[in-house]
């Protein structure tokens, strides 16, 4: 089977030659240890041999977007506006895989939204696609591997907003400016649609996928009840509007422990949910019993497994095999590879779950 093949197989419980092989990346303090520790960086997926995927990731992306700029050098930190709007201060030798400490967003009231989605959230087709888009497409129609639309941090319906006002701010809205809320979340179902309406007059997709990062170890940021009230019935419209234009999978992309979530974003017709963390709770084997098939999943195996060895690497691993078996999974890492997991050790883990996918 070709990779696009073996992923609409194994979410549809049909038999496959074996699951989607995935590589996990890691943050780039991790991939300067593995540089230290003797990869030659090429490509995880030539090195291991897993499946290629066509991800497109910015289409949502505010547009035109920021340019980052050093507002004020400190002694040890620096005030920035990032790339996303936010004026933040960060320590000198910062890497984007720690937290800085966020000091505006580019949202605090009715007018703001209406300014930044007037200069930096309308359809802007052409910008968007890029020049190459045409050129693209025609190599997409014939392709072997899944190709998915993942609106990273700027498609959905608390991430984005998120974004925007800063957490504090966004949950206190609920309740304090539900009128603003409901503006920006029609904003971004409108914004979704228009982009995707010409992303589909022009090729085909295997799934679109959500960003919301809404939740943390201890649960969710927002309570079902509102998840429900504000955020169901865009989910709905878009994944109504993307169902009659022949999309077949929807997906979503939250850490934390989401299980009270999980009801929502299957009634809004969302079937593949990732990453799973093992640390917030999320244990995939018995969320499939759970919610039972209609939930398909990807991610799960524990990442803090590898950082110790061998055997903590293969009990990881074979944690999630009962759902290998049953299809409607796809087995990897609950997040990117931290900088505490060796090269020694992705590389047995790479060849353990290889081993196992192919071999049982």
């Amino acid at each position: 089977m070709n990779g696009r093949e073996r992923f609409l197989s194994t979410m549809k419980y049909e038999a496959v030659d074996r699951v989607p092989l995935i590589a996990t990346g890691g943050w780039p303090e991790t991939e300067d240890r593995w540089r230290r520790e003797g990869w030659d960086g090429k490509s995880l997926v030539e090195r291991f041999g897993t499946d290629s995927w066509h991800w497109n990731t910015s289409l949502l992306f505010p547009c035109p977007e920021f340019v980052e700029e050093v507002l004020e050098e400190r002694e040890t930190t620096r005030l920035i506006r990032n790339h996303e709007g936010i004026l933040m201060e960060i320590p000198n030798g910062w890497r984007e895989s720690s937290m800085p400490r966020f000091i505006r967003f580019p949202v605090e009231n009715s007018d703001d939204f209406r300014q930044f989605a007037a200069d930096r959230m309308q359809p802007n087709l052409e910008k968007r696609l890029g020049k190459l888009w045409r050129t693209n497409c025609e190599i997409w129609a014939g392709r072997t591997q899944p190709f998915v639309v993942f609106t990273d941090r700027w498609g959905g319906f608390f991430g984005p907003l998120r974004n925007l006002m800063g957490v504090e701010n966004l949950c206190r809205a609920f309740y304090d400016d539900p009128a603003l809320i409901e503006e920006m979340m029609d904003h971004i179902a409108n914004l979704i649609i228009a982009v995707m309406s010409r992303v589909l007059d022009d090729t085909t997709i295997d799934m679109f996928a959500f960003w919301e990062d809404m939740a943390y170890r201890g649960g969710s940021l927002l309570s079902p009840r509102l998840a429900r009230k504000y955020m169901l019935p865009r989910y709905r419209r878009v994944v109504d509007f993307l169902k009659s234009r022949g999309v077949k999978h929807f997906g979503l992309d939250s850490d934390g422990d989401i299980r009270q979530l999980i009801p929502v974003w299957l009634d809004a017709g969302i079937d593949i949910i990732w990453p799973f963390e093992v640390q917030s709770g999320m244990n995939v084997v018995e969320l499939r019993r759970e919610f039972g098939r209609d939930l398909r999943m990807m991610g799960g195996i524990d990442k803090r497994a590898l950082a110790f060895g061998a055997n903590e690497i293969r009990a990881a691993v074979d944690a999630v095999m009962p759902l290998v078996a049953e299809g409607g999974y796809i087995p990897y890492l609950d997040h990117s590879a931290p900088p505490d997991i060796s090269w020694n050790n992705i590389n047995c883990y790479m060849h353990y779950l290889k081993e196992r996918i192919e071999h049982g």
